[in-house]
């Protein structure tokens, strides 16, 4: 059912709301039959975007609110999150950053509210990826990470006035696992190897370009557990309204009379 303008051509457009046979409601503008322009999708599960569309897709700038409470609010490219945006899950995390395709991926910012932990870097493909710092509330943490892990040098910085510099070593396999495998790869969660304490220096990340996701390389690493590097525990994104919206973009068609 469809309440609204038309053109001479009988084409939804102007403003209008559609009310869709599975329940969904829409409420906005329309272009010679699509949803284009600011608009409201309100869904049957509970989940709602507010923001702009082009030919039926989300498009522009716009917040979804989904069923479990999180909500990104940001750039939309083509229903996909791309571009620069907030998500706050539901657990209370939030990243701020760059987005691709629906991806962390770029340069960003996780919060941690449990612990308060904040991470500052490189993402890939929703990954932990590149030059970070990772913050804790009297230390943090400086070097690359890969995968989510960190790998390589680095150094942790600490309040009282000192750094201790050092790598992240993982364990290799032995010698017959390796054998019986096609590729052999990492196991073992990585061991910090210091080497030296210091005083405090002037340190930023590099600037590095991050690759697109299909130049990115994400070696399978085994996740951390110590006290002094908490592993990245990351909030399920929650796309369930926004699948039902591409499955039910054809069915609003149906309420034409």
């Amino acid at each position: 059912e469809y309440d609204g303008e038309r053109n001479s051509e009988g084409e939804r457009h102007g403003r209008g709301k559609a009310f869709l046979p599975n329940g969904d409601l829409y409420d906005g503008e329309y272009e010679h039959g699509f949803r284009s322009g600011q608009g409201t999708y309100r869904f049957r599960n509970g989940a709602c975007y507010i923001g702009k569309y082009l030919l039926n897709k989300k498009h522009g700038r716009g917040i979804f609110f989904y069923p479990d409470g999180s909500k990104y609010e940001g750039d939309w490219v083509n229903d996909q999150r791309h571009g620069h945006g907030v998500y706050t899950y539901a657990n209370g995390d939030t990243y701020t950053g760059e987005w691709f395709n629906h991806n962390r991926h770029g340069q960003g910012r996780y919060i941690y509210k449990d612990t308060g932990a904040i991470y500052v870097g490189g993402w890939v493909n929703g990954n932990q990826e590149g030059e970070a710092e990772l913050i804790y509330l009297n230390h943090r943490f400086r070097g690359k990470f890969v995968n989510g892990n960190p790998v390589g040098r680095g150094k942790y910085v600490f309040d009282i006035g000192c750094e201790q510099h050092g790598e992240y070593i993982h364990s290799e396999q032995d010698k017959e696992e390796v054998e019986e495998e096609e590729e052999p790869s990492f196991l073992g969660a990585p061991t910090w190897k210091a080497s030296e304490i210091t005083k405090l220096t002037l340190w930023s990340p590099r600037g590095e370009k991050t690759p697109s996701p299909r130049e990115a390389s994400q070696p399978s690493l085994q996740e951390v557990s110590s006290e002094v590097f908490s592993p990245v525990r990351e909030a399920g994104e929650e796309d369930e309204g926004s699948r039902e919206e591409e499955e039910n973009r054809d069915q609003e068609d149906q309420g034409e009379e």
